[in-house]
C-alpha cells in the first residue's frame, strides 16, 4: 500500500512533457471514392463515411489509401455507405443530411456538426499524433456540458471534471472514485449541453482515454496506439444516441428467462453435496431461486472444462437433481488452459497452433489459477470456433450458461496482462495484444455463445462476463467485478450499472452484498432491496469472508430477503417486458432519470435513485442505520408503490423508509405487468398476469397505454414469430373509464385462462363495472369472472377470461 511518500516532489518527475505532436494541416483537396469522402491535409487525411443521415464515422490516415475495415464491434449490417450533397467554396466543404451538417473549415482542419437550424451540436478543432503512434482530438466543452457513458467506469454518473482509461484490467484492489480504468472498456461518451445531446464512439481496441477534466473548455479523446476512428452520433435526445449507438454495435439478444431470476453465487462451493443442500434450502424456505454458480474449486486442478473427480464425482446426476428442483448451474470457465502435456485440452491447442505466440513463434504462457498456462488466440476464427465447441461438454451434462472470468486478460505478473509484444493472429491480419487487448474478452464470450448455441438445440444460452468491449451487449451479461461490502460500493453500483446501460450494456448489475470483505445484516437487505431491480441479479461472496446467503442473518432478514427476491418474481412479466424492449430499441431496463427528463437540471448528476423502465421509480437506501431519505420526484403525479400515498412531482421529498421498505413510486396514469409468484421463472402455473393502471382518472383528458410482450422464454423460436403482444389502453369518459386490450400478435399463447386488471389507488370510486358482476375476493382468487373491491387498498380488481378476440369494460365512477 502506498503512503505520502509516494507524491514526494523529487518522486514525482517532470510536471510537463514536451513533445512533438503533428496535426494533419490545411485542407489540400477531397474527392469522393465510391461512397467514402476523402480529405486529404498537408500532412495526413481524414475518411468521412456517413452510415445514415445521423451517423457518420472519421478515420484519421496516412498515405495514400484509407484502411476502413472495421473491428468485430460493429455490425456489417449497420457499415452501408450513403452519399449526400456536398458544397465547397473557397472556405469550407459542407456535407448535409436529412438533419445535419457537417462542416470542415479548409484552413484549420476544424470540424463541426451544426442541426439545420444552425445550432452546433459538435466541434472538434484538433486532430494530432505523435511519433510513438498516440493520437487524439480536442472537442469543445460547453459551460452547460454533461457527459454520460463510458460503461464500467467509477464515481458518479456525470463524468464531466474525470478522466478514464479504457484498458481491460483485473481490479481487486477497492474501486475508488479515483480508479481511471476497470474491467471492461466501452469506448462510447456522450456529450450533452443545452437541449442537443451526441455520442462519439472511439472504435480502438487498444488502450485509449477520454479526459473530462484537463482542458478547461475543451475535452479530449485519444488512443495510444492504432487507428483514430471514431463516429459521431446524433441525438439531438440521448435516447436516440442511446437507440443508434446500439443500432451500430448491436444490442442485447434477448436472454432466457431463468437468467433474470435470483442467482446465488460464492467462491466457492466446495463440493457437490453444499450444491444440492443450497438447492433443497432455498425450495424449503420458499425463497425463490434460479441459478447457482460453480466457482473455480469445481474443476480438477482449475483444468476449464473439467470436473473434479472427488468433490464432484457426478456431475451430471448433480445436475439433473437440480433441474427437478428448477435450479441451473452456470459454471466458471478462464481462458487460461493449464500447461500439462497429459491434458486433452491443452494438447490439442498445442497441436493445432490454438494459442497465442510471441513474435518469434514460441507459445506465450502466462501464470493464472492453474499455475502455468496457455491462452486460446480468439481472434483465430478457427481458435474461436474450437473453443465453442469444448463447450458440448457442458452441454451434454445438461448446463445452458457459462461464467467467463479472468478474460481481460488476466495474468499474475507485474503487467495484469499479456506481454504487449503477443501476436494476435487476426485472421490474417496479424496485430500486437497492444493493439487487441480490449477485444479479448468480448470475442471469448462470443465463442462461448456461439458454442453453447450449436450445442443447445435451439434453447438460448446464458454467458456471464467479466470483461468486455463494444459490442459485448450481443453475447453476454456483465458484472461489475469484484466489489467490496462495503456501503460506497453499494451506492456506486448505481451510476455504474445506469452509465453501463447507456452504453449498450442492458443487462448487467454488480455482486449483491459485495464480493470480499464481510457484508452485515443491514448492508445486505438493502443491497438485495436494490439488487432485485437491477437487470442481473446474483449474489456473490468471497472465500473466507461472511456467508451471505437470504438466510444467513435470521429470521427478519431472511423474511425481508424472501419479500423482495418474490417481488422480482411477481414483476418478471414487467422485466421480462424491458428485455424485450432493450432488444428491440437498445433502451435499457433501468435508466437514469436524465435519460427520461432531459430537461430537469435536477437530474444531471442524480444517481442514487433510478427508473425501472420509463414509470417506475426505486430510491435506494445506500447508508446504514437509516430509516429515511430525500426522494427527488421529476414532473408528474407520483404514488407511493407501499401505501399509495399521492406526491406532486418536480420536488423532493423526504420518504420514510423502515429497513422492511425500500422506497418505490409509480408514475400516475401508467401501467405494470405482475405475475404469480414462482420460486423459479419457468415454473409451470397458471400464469395470469394482472395489469395494474395506477392513479386512474375519469376526467376525459385521462388516457394510458401498455403493451406487454411474450414468448415461451427459452428458445429462440420468438425470432421466427412465436411471440404475443397484448396491448391494454385505458381513457376517462367523464362518468368512469373506459378499458380494452387486444392483441397486437398471438403466435405465442401463454398457460393461462384469465387476465386480471387492478386499478390501483384510482382517483374514483367506481360503481360497477358494466357486463361483470361483482364477487368476493375469495371468488376473484378462485379463478371467477368478475370485479371485486380490495378494501385495504381501495384498488379495483376485474378478471376475464383471456379471449383471443380481445374485450372492452366500461368502469362506472360512483355519485
Amino acid at each position: 500500500m502506498e503512503s505520502s511518500e509516494a507524491i514526494r516532489p523529487e518522486k514525482m518527475g517532470p510536471l510537463v512533457m514536451t513533445e512533438t505532436w503533428n496535426t494533419p494541416g490545411s485542407v489540400e483537396s477531397w474527392e469522393r471514392s465510391e461512397s467514402i469522402y476523402i480529405v486529404r491535409g498537408e500532412r495526413a487525411g481524414i475518411a468521412f463515411v456517413f452510415l445514415n443521415d445521423e451517423i457518420f464515422r472519421m478515420k484519421l490516415f496516412h498515405g495514400q489509401v484509407p484502411d476502413l475495415t472495421t473491428t468485430p464491434a460493429v455490425l456489417a449490417e449497420s457499415c452501408i455507405p450513403h452519399l449526400f450533397p456536398v458544397e465547397e467554396d473557397e472556405d469550407q466543404l459542407v456535407f448535409t443530411t436529412s438533419c445535419i451538417r457537417l462542416i470542415i473549415e479548409k484552413t484549420s482542419f476544424l470540424i463541426r456538426v451544426e442541426n439545420l437550424a444552425g445550432e452546433v451540436i459538435m466541434q472538434q478543432n484538433l486532430t494530432s499524433w505523435n511519433p510513438r503512434g498516440a493520437s487524439h482530438a480536442e472537442y469543445d466543452m460547453q459551460p452547460d456540458s454533461h457527459f454520460y457513458g463510458l460503461g464500467e467506469k467509477s464515481s458518479f454518473l456525470d463524468k464531466r471534471g474525470e478522466r478514464y482509461t479504457n484498458w481491460n484490467t483485473d481490479v481487486f484492489a477497492p474501486h475508488l472514485p479515483e480508479i481511471e480504468a476497470l474491467y471492461e472498456s466501452i469506448p462510447l461518451l456522450i456529450h450533452m449541453h443545452g437541449e442537443l445531446a451526441y455520442g462519439l464512439f472511439l472504435d480502438n481496441t487498444g488502450r485509449s482515454d477520454f479526459d473530462m477534466r484537463s482542458h478547461g473548455v475543451a475535452f479530449t479523446v485519444g488512443c495510444s496506439t492504432g487507428a483514430y476512428d471514431i463516429y459521431f452520433i446524433n441525438g439531438p435526445e440521448m435516447k436516440d444516441v442511446v437507440k443508434r449507438y446500439t443500432a451500430l454495435t448491436g444490442r442485447i439478444a434477448l436472454p432466457p428467462k431463468w437468467s433474470i431470476g435470483y442467482h446465488q453465487s460464492r467462491y466457492s462451493y466446495m463440493n457437490q453435496q453444499e450444491v444440492l443442500q443450497l438447492a433443497r434450502t432455498f425450495r424449503e424456505k420458499n425463497i425463490p431461486c434460479d441459478v447457482i454458480y460453480l466457482d473455480i474449486h469445481y474443476m480438477d486442478e482449475y483444468r476449464v472444462f473439467t470436473f473434479d473427480p472427488v468433490n464432484f464425482p457426478e456431475p451430471q446426476k448433480m445436475i439433473a437433481e437440480l433441474g427437478e428442483l428448477g435450479v441451473r448451474i452456470v459454471p466458471i470457465v478462464d481462458p487460461g488452459v493449464k500447461k500439462d502435456p497429459k491434458y486433452e485440452v491443452y494438447k490439442e491447442g498445442v497441436l493445432n497452433k490454438h494459442f497465442c505466440r510471441k513474435l518469434e513463434g514460441d507459445i506465450f504462457f502466462g501464470e493464472v489459477w492453474p499455475g502455468i498456462s496457455a491462452f486460446p488466440d480468439f481472434s483465430d476464427s478457427r481458435t474461436a470456433e474450437w473453443w465453442g465447441d469444448l463447450h458440448k461438454y457442458y452441454t451434454d451434462l445438461g448446463i445452458q450458461g457459462i461464467w467467463n472470468d479472468m478474460n481481460e486478460p488476466a495474468v499474475f505478473n507485474e503487467s495484469k496482462t499479456m506481454d504487449l509484444d503477443v501476436m494476435h493472429f487476426n485472421d490474417g491480419r496479424p496485430v500486437t495484444h497492444e493493439e487487441y487487448h480490449n477485444l479479448y474478452g468480448m470475442m471469448m464470450s462470443k465463442a462461448t455463445y456461439e458454442g453453447l448455441a450449436e450445442h443447445m438445440a435451439g434453447e438460448r444460452p446464458f454467458v456471464l462476463t467479466r470483461a468486455g468491449y463494444a459490442g459485448i451487449q450481443r453475447y453476454a451479461a456483465v458484472w461489475t467485478g469484484d466489489n467490496r461490502s462495503f456501503w460506497e460500493h453499494m451506492a456506486m453500483a448505481m451510476p455504474m450499472v445506469l452509465n453501463m446501460g447507456l452504453s449498450g450494456l442492458a443487462f448487467a448489475g454488480p455482486d449483491i452484498g459485495g464480493f470480499a470483505h464481510h457484508t452485515s445484516a443491514q448492508l445486505l437487505v438493502r443491497w438485495t432491496q436494490m439488487g432485485v431491480f437491477f437487470p442481473y441479479c446474483r449474489n456473490h461472496s468471497s472465500i473466507g469472508t461472511l456467508r451471505q446467503e437470504p438466510w444467513s442473518f435470521g429470521e427478519e432478514v431472511e423474511g425481508i430477503l424472501r419479500e423482495f427476491i418474490g417481488l422480482r418474481y411477481r414483476w418478471m412479466p414487467h422485466i421480462y417486458n424491458l428485455f424485450h424492449e432493450a432488444e428491440d430499441c437498445g433502451l435499457p431496463v433501468i435508466r437514469p432519470l436524465i435519460l427520461e427528463y432531459p430537461r430537469d437540471p435536477h437530474v444531471t448528476n442524480l444517481c442514487d435513485q433510478f427508473l425501472l423502465g420509463d414509470n417506475v421509480l426505486i430510491a435506494p437506501v445506500y447508508r446504514p442505520d437509516t430509516d429515511h431519505r430525500s426522494v427527488y420526484l421529476p414532473e408528474g403525479c407520483w404514488l407511493d408503490y407501499w401505501d399509495g400515498e399521492v406526491h406532486e412531482g418536480g420536488k423532493h421529498i423526504l420518504a420514510a423508509a423502515p429497513l422492511h421498505i425500500m422506497p418505490m413510486y409509480v408514475k400516475a396514469g401508467s401501467f405494470t405487468a405482475e405475475g404469480p409468484l414462482k420460486q423459479y421463472a419457468q415454473e409451470e402455473m397458471e400464469e395470469t398476469v394482472i395489469f395494474h393502471l395506477y392513479g386512474a382518472k375519469a376526467e376525459k383528458d385521462f388516457t394510458a397505454s401498455f403493451t406487454l410482450y411474450e414468448d415461451d422464454g427459452h428458445s429462440f423460436a420468438y425470432r421466427k414469430g412465436a411471440y404475443s403482444q397484448i396491448a391494454v389502453e385505458a381513457k376517462g369518459t367523464g362518468d368512469g373509464l373506459l378499458l380494452n386490450w387486444f392483441y397486437k400478435t398471438d403466435a405465442y399463447k401463454p398457460p393461462r385462462e384469465m387476465l386480471r386488471f387492478a386499478l390501483c389507488y384510482p382517483f374514483f370510486s367506481a360503481d360497477d363495472v358494466d357486463g361483470l358482476p361483482e364477487i368476493s375476493l375469495d371468488e376473484l382468487k378462485e379463478g371467477r369472472k368478475g370485479w371485486a373491491r380490495n378494501g385495504k387498498s381501495g384498488a379495483i380488481l376485474i378478471q376475464v377470461p383471456d379471449e383471443r378476440s380481445g374485450g372492452e369494460l366500461r368502469i362506472r365512477a360512483g355519485n
